[in-house]
C-alpha cells in the first residue's frame, strides 16, 4: 500500500521550484492589473458583473473585492491589502505593488542560487529597520481642519475624479469634526452613509442630525414642521404579519 494518498487525483502537483515560480507569477499578475491605477493620475477600471452591472473605479480595495481571484497566493495578497484598507482606509494598491515588487526582486536572487529562507530573514530585518526609521521621522499633529483636509484630499484623489474629490473632502472633514471628542478615539460608526437612488455622487452632503428615509405615510401630510414634538419608541409602529397563522371561527348551533 502506498504511503502517500491523494485527496484529489485530478489536482495539479508542482515541485518546490515550480510552485515558487507560480506563486511569484500570481503576484506579478496582480501588480500588472493594479499598477496603472496608482495615484491621482491613475486610470479607471471598468468592472462588468455577471448580471451586466457596470462599475467604474480605480480604488484598489473595490477591485480586489470584485475580482474573482482563484490562486491561493494571489488571494492571500488581496486579503492583506484589504486588511490594510480596514485599518487605515487607504493604501491597498500600494500594498499589492510593494509585495509583488519584493517577490520579483526575490526571484532574481533565487535564480542566482540564494536560499529563500535567507531572503525571508532579510525581509524581516528590513521590516524592523523600516519601523525604526518611521519612528524617527514621524511628526505628531493635532486634529484640526487643515490637517484633516490634506489627508482626506490626498486619499480621495486616488479613488475618484479631482472635482468629486474636492467636493467630498469638505463633507468628510466636517463629518469627522462633528463626532470628534478631545482625548477619545474617533468612532466612525457615528457617521452613517445613506445611498439615495434618485441622487448622484455630486449631490453628497452632510446632514448634522438624523435622516429617516421613509417618506410620508399620506400625501396630505405636511412636508415640513417647525417646533415639532418627536416621539422616540423602542417598538415598531409598522404593520407586521403574525408568525403564527391563526383565526377565529364562529359556528352557530
Amino acid at each position: 500500500m502506498s504511503a502517500v494518498s491523494l485527496l484529489n487525483p485530478k489536482a495539479e502537483i508542482a515541485r518546490a521550484s515550480h510552485s515558487l515560480a507560480i506563486n511569484i507569477s500570481a503576484a506579478k499578475g496582480l501588480q500588472e492589473i493594479l499598477k496603472s491605477n496608482l495615484g491621482p493620475k491613475g486610470t479607471m477600471k471598468m468592472l462588468v458583473s455577471g448580471s451586466g452591472d457596470i462599475k467604474i473605479t480605480k480604488d484598489g480595495n473595490v477591485l480586489l473585492h470584485e475580482m474573482q481571484i482563484q490562486h491561493p497566493t494571489a488571494s492571500l495578497i488581496a486579503r492583506t491589502a484589504t486588511a490594510q484598507d480596514d485599518v487605515t482606509g487607504d493604501g491597498t494598491t500600494s500594498s499589492v505593488l510593494i509585495i509583488a515588487e519584493l517577490l520579483k526582486q526575490a526571484d532574481n536572487y533565487i535564480g542566482e542560487g540564494l536560499h529563500p529562507r535567507i531572503i525571508v530573514e532579510g525581509f524581516d530585518l528590513a521590516r524592523q529597520k523600516a519601523l525604526e526609521v518611521l519612528e524617527q521621522v514621524k511628526v505628531p499633529c493635532k486634529v484640526d481642519r487643515e490637517v484633516l483636509t490634506q489627508v482626506a484630499r490626498s486619499s480621495l484623489q486616488t479613488k475618484v475624479t479631482p472635482e468629486l474629490a474636492e467636493h467630498l473632502t469638505g463633507v468628510v472633514v466636517d463629518a469627522v469634526l462633528a463626532i470628534h471628542e478631545e482625548g477619545k478615539p474617533i468612532d466612525l460608526f457615528m457617521v452613517e452613509m445613506m445611498e439615495m437612488m434618485h441622487k448622484t455622487e455630486s449631490d453628497t452632503k452632510l446632514v448634522r442630525g438624523l435622516v429617516l428615509d421613509h417618506g410620508s405615510r399620506h400625501p396630505d401630510m405636511p412636508k415640513a414642521v417647525k417646533d415639532a414634538f418627536i416621539l422616540t419608541a423602542n417598538i415598531s409602529l409598522e404593520y407586521e404579519k403574525t408568525e403564527v397563522n391563526s383565526g377565529f371561527f364562529l359556528q352557530e348551533r
